[in-house]
């Protein structure tokens, strides 16, 4: 914030102050500076931020700090909010009154959406509408005081969702998964699938489940201790509501329950990417080969007896099967959140899903249980994963909305058993091998840093871990990875707009610029392993930046210059 935005402000808001109270503005002001700073401000960055004369500055900062209402810190010179401030927020939410706060929320969602919202709560196994607002015209038709079944809807899936897990296993329990048309979840297996992808996604989806012709969106408004207090649902005609029109609106939900109660909620991926820059340096033509629309389009490899390329769509959840040759992309849909897919010698394919390590018959979808790591790591799913030299599998996992740093990384052999290489992971991502299979290279994408540690080919032992290149928030966040045969890492920058390359020593060597904010996997592939390939996602992209960027969560391609090294397949045990 600029000082003359802040005194222009000033300016905008004084005639709404009455007589009298230009002190305690002032003060409310500063307040305001202090709670919206990203990082916390030092005395003199606050006087010049505030616009005000230095003495009035001091007598109004030393009586906010006597009151409580902001702390200083005075090892580090900081000044942040106050411990009075924890006090009032329990108080309010003691009296919280969420019909009266929402009002305002549900009548702007249903003028600007022009469809029926509404307000609701769980009430046992079923949801309570609260309140609603229509919009112009045609509109689904929803009365207050109603209640609906929880697992056909999705309010009442939201709501489920994010319940602590011993509040889940009662609700279950006691559910009758009655089927109201041919889209209805019936299977509590299949429910707790759906649930699981609802915490990762942040928003539920009822295509037609409750009534045909009739779909929704859902999200959890959550209080103070990460509990649903209620939920926002949007329903419209399927016909208005399309699977492709419901996402956006799912991220519009989501703004909206963060500003009814102030309170962030579970998800903790970014909603808002990095501004996009214009390089003078744009490497090699780059083509967008599939304009999919993947919600968030991960795990590229190539498949060389094939020559195609599998990747996932995680929240699909899909695994895909593109075609250089023709530019078909066959899909098929596994009913689960689906991370990384793997090439085995047997045909088959070794997928990383919320349940474990599973293989899948691409042709006839069907899936069979091959191991957990984390099998009672309640919270948590894998993540990344690829075939190392060797032929054993290495995977990641992360906490489902990525708010705690309960990832780990192991290492699978062909026998199901299985050792830890790391623990403590908020992310974990983008996993790769120097040419020589001495060096493995190893992403957490929350702190933002590619890890380097000395491997023994075919081993799997780690040692000498070392920081080889961070990229700073404010640039991005690295995600999958690959590496090419000069030794070349080439990076993935989510809310970049971009890939990196880096040299073998970590210097950053060369940038390709992308036409979509959030890049998630690279991989080499071709004939030649000539062709760079890049999975992309729109998953809670703001209206605003999809419009910038419509080919968000498509596939791209280019031909920098190097060449990748083939993968690995997982060999499967007689």
């Amino acid at each position: 914030m600029m000082q003359g935005e802040t005194v222009k402000e000033d300016r905008d808001t004084k005639a709404k102050v009455p007589t009298g109270a230009a002190a305690l503005a002032k003060g409310l002001t500063l307040l305001d500076i202090i709670a919206d700073a990203d990082e916390p401000h030092r005395f003199s960055e606050l006087l010049k931020l505030s616009g005000l004369p230095k003495p009035t500055f001091a007598r109004i900062l030393k009586t906010l700090i006597a009151f409580g209402l902001v702390r200083q810190d005075e090892g580090k010179g900081i000044y942040t909010l106050g411990p009075r401030f924890m006090e009032l927020s329990h108080k309010v939410w003691d009296t919280f009154d969420l019909s009266s706060v929402a009002g305002s929320e549900l009548q702007r969602l249903s003028d600007d959406l022009q469809e029926t919202v509404t307000l609701c709560r769980l009430d046992e196994d079923r949801v309570l509408y609260l309140e609603e607002r229509s919009g112009q015209g045609l509109a689904v038709r929803v009365d207050v005081g109603q209640k609906v079944p929880a697992h056909a809807t999705a309010a009442g899936k939201a709501l489920l969702a994010f319940q602590d897990p011993t509040t889940l296993r009662r609700l279950l329990q006691n559910m009758s998964l009655h089927a109201f048309t041919d889209q209805t979840i019936t299977s509590k297996e299949q429910l707790q699938a759906d649930l699981t992808l609802i915490r990762a996604r942040g928003y539920a989806i009822s295509l037609e489940e409750h009534f045909a012709g009739v779909n929704s969106v859902a999200v959890a408004i959550t209080g103070k201790d990460g509990q649903p207090v209620g939920a926002l649902a949007v329903l419209g005609p399927s016909s208005r509501m399309t699977e492709g029109q419901i996402h956006p609106i799912g991220r519009e939900l989501m703004a909206a329950a963060r500003r009814i109660t102030g309170v962030a909620g579970a998800v903790a991926i970014s909603s808002q990417p990095r501004p996009r820059t214009n390089r003078a340096n744009m490497a090699k033509p780059l083509e967008c080969v599939l304009p999919w629309g993947a919600q968030l389009g991960e795990s590229p490899v190539w498949h060389s007896g094939e020559n195609k390329l599998y990747w996932v769509d995680i929240l699909k959840p899909s695994v895909c099967r593109f075609d250089p040759e023709t530019g078909s992309n066959d899909s098929c849909d596994v009913g689960k959140l689906v991370s990384a897919v793997m090439p085995t010698n047997d045909g088959r394919l070794l997928l990383a899903t919320q349940d474990g390590l599973e293989w899948l018959d691409f042709v006839s979808a069907q899936l069979t249980p091959f191991m957990h790591p984390e099998r009672d790591v309640a919270g948590n799913r894998l993540n990344d994963a690829k075939v190392g030299p060797g032929g054993a599998v290495w995977v990641g996992s992360m906490r489902l909305d990525a708010s705690q740093p309960t990832g780990g990384l192991y290492r699978v052999t062909n026998d199901g058993n299985f050792t830890v290489k790391e623990t403590g992971i908020a992310v974990s991502n983008g996993l790769g091998w120097s040419p020589d299979s001495r060096v493995f290279y190893f992403v957490d994408t929350v702190l933002g840093v590619i890890y380097a540690y000395d491997t023994e080919p075919g081993i799997g032992t780690l040692t000498n871990k070392r920081i080889f290149a961070t990229i700073p928030e404010s640039e991005g966040r690295p995600d999958g990875l690959t590496v090419d045969d000069q030794g070349g890492v080439w990076v993935a920058i989510w809310d970049g707009w971009r890939v990196n390359r880096y040299l073998p020593d970590g210097t950053l060597d060369r940038v390709i610029d992308l036409p979509v904010p959030r890049p998630t996997s690279v991989t080499f592939g071709g004939e030649n392993l000539d062709t760079l390939y890049i999975t992309s996602a729109r998953t809670r992209l703001p209206a605003a930046t999809l419009a910038e960027a419509p080919l968000s969560g498509g596939l791209f391609t280019c031909k920098p210059g190097e060449k990748g090294i083939a993968s690995s397949e997982f060999e499967v045990g007689s």
